[in-house]
């Protein structure tokens, strides 16, 4: 997901973008969404949040 569509979730969640990187905007919308906020964190590339829309781009 591009970083423009990023920010507009986070807008659509009350979160205010401001300048924060990508991967710790994603945290703060997976916190807000009552969700893990992992995205980027996964050891050796595994990860067991198989629906995470994140999923593709957190896993590169």
């Amino acid at each position: 997901m591009k970083l423009n569509e990023i920010k507009n979730k986070a807008k659509g969640l009350e979160i205010t973008p401001g300048k924060m990187k990508k991967e710790n905007l994603i945290r703060e919308i997976q916190r807000e969404e009552g969700n893990f906020e992992c995205f980027g964190m996964a050891v050796n590339n595994e990860c067991d949040q198989e629906v995470c829309c994140w999923r593709e781009d957190c896993l590169k």
